[in-house]
């Protein structure tokens, strides 16, 4: 018998190779490396023109600048860095800047979260005035530019009485006349000056202690709110166990500590003619000025965020709190708020970074921020592509840290899905 043959269906690997150039594969990367090369060149291009251009001028791309003597004045903040127009270097101006820029930006963060959440919260009351306006004041802040705004707080401080030595303003054009103790605060246009805190020597002893008493009141907190759940009972006192115990560390400290580690200073006036603020906390007309207008303008769009939260919690929680007897303030604190935290941390964080990057807007009123500094380095060096870089290399960085500490907060406020 003779043995059948079969025909061979060839297999899809004896099939000849494709070409190359019909691969898709070898042809998606040779366009996505004609685009790299196509890119390369035009920065090439773009830099080499840039670096002959300064070439011309006698300037360069590096940053050696920076160790030139500075040779301006800057009116605040040179206090705590040290700065000396005479002796310090153009770096040292450039940290000024930096650390007024967080100085405004951080207590600006503060106040407009304190404001926004108590014009969010006011937004939803029952009373129809409350209500009425903090929706007037959202709606008049929220459509008027920021840049006027600063301009209209920077003409009202302007418009503050003058200080006289021996005379104390209250507050508008209300004097109360010469006293012999100190008193507690001076508003006058040219600045505000309020009690502040004196830091000693002895504090670098005394600092272990306030880093424990944190401690000790996060661990007091959490076991309250623990025994408070095991008990079926509503998370209240923990704030108070906490403050206890954050107070108790620090009186210990205080206690064993040579010499107090801090004080309180109030401001105080010297001059005949002209009256000098000594002591305190001593607040510009520009700082003031651009405090008013970031946190007023913020704390709008923070109530609005506040708002939404708030009402994004489902009315069955409201429901089911209130059938506990739990009081409005008591729902709001311990049910609607925790809650809400998840739906305002996310937008909250976008109205922080727009805060930090607003107040570039400084330079409008006069206070010697990051920006307005950057801009007196480039023009006493001529180097301004790299004062520009630095400035938005540290507007970067600033608000990667901001966000990245709200993220942290964000995915501790989120809930764990099993």
């Amino acid at each position: 018998m003779g043995e059948s043959k079969t025909a061979r269906v060839p297999t899809p690997d004896q099939h000849a190779a494709v070409p190359f150039w019909r691969d898709v594969r070898v042809l998606r990367w040779l366009f996505q490396l004609a685009i790299l090369v196509v890119v390369g060149a035009l920065l090439y291009f773009l830099i080499n023109n840039l670096v002959t251009n300064l070439a011309r001028l006698g300037l360069n791309l590096s940053f050696t600048f920076l160790n030139r003597p500075a040779g301006f004045n800057i009116s605040e903040g040179y206090q705590v860095l040290q700065y000396d127009h005479r002796t310090s270097r153009m770096w040292h101006a450039f940290a000024v800047g930096v650390l007024n820029t967080l100085r405004a930006a951080g207590v600006g963060i503060i106040l407009a979260t304190i404001l926004g959440t108590i014009v969010g919260v006011a937004r939803l009351s029952r009373n129809w005035l409350v209500s009425r306006v903090s929706l007037a004041y959202i709606e008049i802040m929220q459509n008027t530019p920021l840049l006027v705004q600063l301009f209209f707080w920077f003409t009202l401080v302007k418009a503050l009485p003058r200080q006289r030595p021996g005379e104390i303003l209250v507050l508008g054009d209300v004097t109360l006349g010469p006293l012999t103790i100190p008193p507690l605060a001076y508003f006058s246009q040219r600045a505000v000056a309020l009690p502040g805190i004196e830091i000693h020597p002895s504090f670098r002893l005394w600092w272990p202690f306030l880093v424990v008493g944190l401690v000790v009141a996060a661990g007091l907190w959490l076991a309250c709110v623990r025994m408070k759940e095991r008990r079926g009972e509503p998370p209240t006192g923990q704030f108070w166990w906490a403050a206890g115990g954050f107070a108790a560390v620090l009186a210990v400290g205080w206690v064993l500590v040579p010499g107090a580690p801090v004080s309180l200073v109030l401001p105080g006036l010297e001059g005949e003619t002209i009256a000098q603020y000594t002591g305190g906390w001593i607040l510009s007309n520009t700082f003031q000025a651009l405090l008013l207008g970031l946190v007023l303008y913020t704390a709008a769009f923070i109530a609005e965020v506040v708002r939404s939260g708030i009402q994004s919690v489902p009315y069955g929680q409201i429901e089911a709190a209130t059938s506990l007897g739990l009081s409005r303030q008591q729902q709001l604190r311990l049910i609607v708020l925790p809650q809400a935290m998840r739906v305002i941390i996310p937008p909250l964080i976008n109205q922080y970074l727009n805060l930090i990057k607003n107040s570039s807007l400084a330079i409008a009123v006069g206070y010697p921020d990051l920006f307005n500094i950057s801009q007196t380095i480039g023009n006493q060096t001529g180097q301004n592509i790299q004062v520009i870089a630095l400035v938005m290399a540290t507007y970067l960085v600033i608000s990667l840290i901001v966000s990245a500490i709200m993220n942290v907060a964000n995915q501790r406020m989120q809930i764990v899905e099993r």
